[in-house]
């Protein structure tokens, strides 16, 4: 069954609420590994929902700043490597002014611009964002994993270890349905609109 855009309108916003409210928020916040692979692409879905129904009028006036997929993607980058920051994970759970920060910049400037870029990119700019999403899996993955010292001083070591392990093996699971898709799969390659 597909939703209307309302209704994934209605449901990312119940998302969004229900994640900042402490009955699922203080249980994600409590892992490193929830916190950072649960609530907030969650958070990010949530934007991606809430810009479903936007008037066509508004999606045009965004067109013109975000021809191709550029700009958003650029900021949903930004936006995405600033949350992957080991001190932002820790400012994020102690300090309101970085919740707020977190719990409004992640729906709003990565999972909304993801959401009107994706279908405005073309196959090289997709494939780009899909690579760096994997060598950015692996390189958090490592480091995760290798440093020896606790990065966030909310988090013990083996969870962050675990948050390791847990980042290359998505790296590897990503890299491995690429590979399967250009190897066997069917990729469209079309003309976005401008």
């Amino acid at each position: 069954m597909s939703l209307t855009a309302p209704r994934k309108a209605w449901l990312g916003a119940a998302l969004w609420l229900a994640l900042a409210l402490p009955p699922l928020r203080a249980p994600l916040e409590a892992s490193m590994t929830l916190h950072m692979l649960v609530q907030m692409p969650l958070l990010a879905l949530a934007g991606v929902w809430l810009v479903a129904p936007l008037p066509p009028p508004w999606r045009e006036r965004l067109a013109r700043w975000n021809q191709r997929g550029i700009n958003g993607f650029l900021l949903a980058s930004f936006v995405g490597m600033l949350w992957m920051v080991p001190r932002m994970l820790d400012e994020a759970v102690q300090q309101p002014w970085a919740a707020l920060a977190k719990f409004t910049s992640i729906p709003l400037l990565l999972g909304a611009p993801l959401a009107l870029s994706w279908p405005r990119a073309g196959f090289v700019l997709r494939a780009v964002l899909l690579l760096e999403a994997v060598a950015t899996a692996f390189r958090l993955g490592w480091l995760y994993l290798a440093t020896p010292s606790r990065l966030c001083s909310n988090y013990l070591l083996d969870d962050q270890q675990r948050l390791g392990q847990v980042l290359l093996l998505i790296g590897l699971v990503l890299s491995l349905v690429v590979a399967g898709r250009l190897m066997w799969g069917h990729i469209r390659v079309e003309d976005p609109p401008v």
